[in-house]
């Protein structure tokens, strides 16, 4: 736990000085990933729930008619998405809070979607942040998760592998493996039934995790 602890202080520091121009880096980048992932959400139903919601870059692509919750670790972020919903105008985000995603403060089966936009790599215990999404989760919702995923293999992988440090030190990982999502979803109960390739060419990839046998 204390290293977890201490995993987390850092994200915060690295989040509060990237903050301030964390849009004008990422915004166009991350826009198709962002896009997709709360197309797909908002397809699973109408409560949705995001996870590392960041200065807010994906709110804006929620259909009027959703309800959404959003967390994330820095609330210097937070602020950041705050302004958002006001001078945008996006009343259907209805809650926004500082929370870690290990420990989600919301009743079990709460939500249709759980969205996880580009911070499954960052989060210390994703697994055990899995298994918070899985909880909070309505019979037959979906986890979507959109992320720099790899398969380690061949050069990218040692390219991966190489840059991991550099990335880290941005916020970011280079070397998170598809497997290690799929072989969660193996053994909760969830099977990964869709796997999108998004801009830039197929860099990023968007994920849709559905329960296999519903929880009723």
């Amino acid at each position: 736990m204390g290293q977890v602890h201490n995993q987390a202080e850092d994200q915060q520091k690295i989040y509060q000085r990237w903050a301030p121009v964390y849009d004008r880096l990422y915004r166009g980048l991350l826009r198709d990933g962002h896009r997709t992932l709360a197309q797909l959400a908002a397809r699973a139903g109408t409560d949705i729930l995001e996870i590392g919601v960041g200065t807010g870059l994906v709110l804006s692509h929620y259909p009027r008619r959703s309800r959404v919750t959003g967390i994330d670790i820095s609330e210097h972020m937070i602020a950041k998405a705050r302004e958002k919903i006001a001078r945008d105008k996006l009343f259907h985000v209805r809650q926004l809070q500082v929370m870690d995603a290990h420990a989600l403060a919301f009743e079990d089966k709460s939500f249709d979607a759980v969205c996880l936009p580009f911070v499954i790599t960052l989060i210390p215990e994703p697994e055990r942040a899995l298994d918070e999404c899985a909880r909070v989760l309505r019979p037959g919702g979906e986890i979507i998760l959109a992320s720099k995923l790899g398969d380690g293999a061949g050069l990218q992988g040692a390219i991966e592998e190489a840059v991991a440090p550099l990335a880290r030190r941005i916020g970011w990982s280079s070397s998170f493996r598809i497997s290690r999502i799929t072989d969660w979803a193996r053994r909760s109960g969830f099977d990964a039934i869709e796997i999108l390739p998004v801009f830039p060419n197929g860099f990023f990839k968007v994920m849709r995790l559905k329960q296999r046998f519903p929880n009723v």
